[in-house]
């Protein structure tokens, strides 16, 4: 358990939805919701007020949507954490939000267990996908389409930077991929900076999107 309670926003123009999540938030004692916005222009002026350690956002809001909250979210408040909340699985709207900066996306019907796993997981910064989405994505990734994760340029990458590479894409944490290369974890989240830098991609899902379809990792 965490010494501090996990600090949560939520933005949902939906009233209820918003009151809701208040009652599943308030039965968990290492999370506190400390507060809620109707749309992304109403967090984003919240955010340094009340500064939270993980937000919740809605795809699809007025004034300003998910999509555009999230890359604002991502470019000034880059050590928030951001889980995409939606009734919707579309495979754009995912790519958009993991493209936008979210380390999380949750279809509103995600189970109460779900819902504290994925906090937990963004607040360490890691990602982590239901298991619906997380088929979606799985499905993207594979597709012989275009998406916003390939490039077109040739990258290279050292034998270590490789070897993280696979480890990122098999769920191991920073602090996992330490003890298991014996190396310190600032020294691994160097190489993971790096390798973002290299990919042009700004998170860990990002990694792991470029290296499926690069072929730097295939899935079992």
């Amino acid at each position: 358990m965490n010494l501090h309670p996990i600090r949560v926003m939520i933005a949902d123009d939906h009233e209820l939805v918003r009151e809701g999540f208040d009652v599943m938030i308030g039965k968990f004692k290492d999370i506190k919701l400390v507060g809620q916005a109707s749309n992304g222009k109403e967090l984003l002026e919240l955010i340094p007020l009340l500064k939270p350690d993980v937000v919740f956002v809605d795809v699809k809001m007025p004034i300003l949507d998910g999509v555009q909250t999230a890359r604002q979210i991502s470019e000034h408040y880059p050590h928030v954490g951001i889980i995409a909340l939606t009734m919707y699985d579309s495979e754009n709207l995912i790519t958009d939000m993991v493209e936008s900066g979210a380390k999380s996306y949750l279809i509103k019907n995600a189970s109460k267990n779900e819902v504290y796993e994925a906090i937990q997981a963004v607040y360490k910064g890691e990602n982590y996908y239901c298991k619906q989405t997380h088929e979606k994505l799985t499905h993207i990734i594979l597709k012989n389409k275009p998406n916003p994760f390939r490039k077109n340029k040739s990258v290279t990458f050292t034998p270590r930077e490789k070897e993280i590479i696979t480890l990122i894409c098999q769920e191991y944490s920073s602090k996992e991929i330490a003890s298991k290369l014996d190396i310190s974890t600032r020294t691994v989240e160097g190489y993971r900076e790096r390798i973002q830098e290299k990919m042009e991609v700004k998170n860990m899902a990002g990694i792991v999107v470029y290296a499926m379809r690069k072929g730097l990792f295939v899935p079992e």
